[in-house]
């Protein structure tokens, strides 16, 4: 029964997988329109933001999508396919559980926001006009 279940949700995942991508490219949102000075200072402030993702997961696709409506520049890591950046996540944030936000403080160290709302409240709250 275990194997049914992981075949089941493997092939839902290979089917489903493209449909959302397909969605989320077709539905893109528009982003903010800032001055380039302001949209500089943005960037500079969000170059120490990293999102810890997989290109297919629900929550993770909710979370670019806010980025990119927020006009944000934020490194993007897949934690599925990636060992580094997988190991990155187990051994920094404690677990591997996208999406996953990396938040490096002035002091060098670092903190990390899961949950796909909690990461858009944050954005939202630094970083919209």
């Amino acid at each position: 029964m275990k194997y049914f279940f992981r075949y089941f949700f493997r092939t839902l995942r290979i089917i489903l997988g493209p449909i959302l991508l397909l969605w989320d490219w077709i539905t893109s949102p528009a982003g903010i329109k800032r001055s380039p000075e302001e949209q500089q200072d943005i960037d500079n402030k969000t170059g120490k933001l990293v999102l810890y993702q997989f290109r297919t997961c629900p929550f993770c696709i909710k979370a670019r999508r806010a980025i990119k409506r927020l006009s944000l520049k934020i490194e993007l890591r897949d934690a599925l396919r990636n060992k580094t950046h997988r190991s990155e996540l187990s051994e920094g944030g404690g677990q591997i559980k996208v999406p996953c936000l990396r938040i490096e403080n002035d002091s060098g160290d670092y903190s990390w926001l899961y949950e796909s709302d909690d990461i858009i409240e944050y954005l939202q709250k630094n970083f919209s006009s």
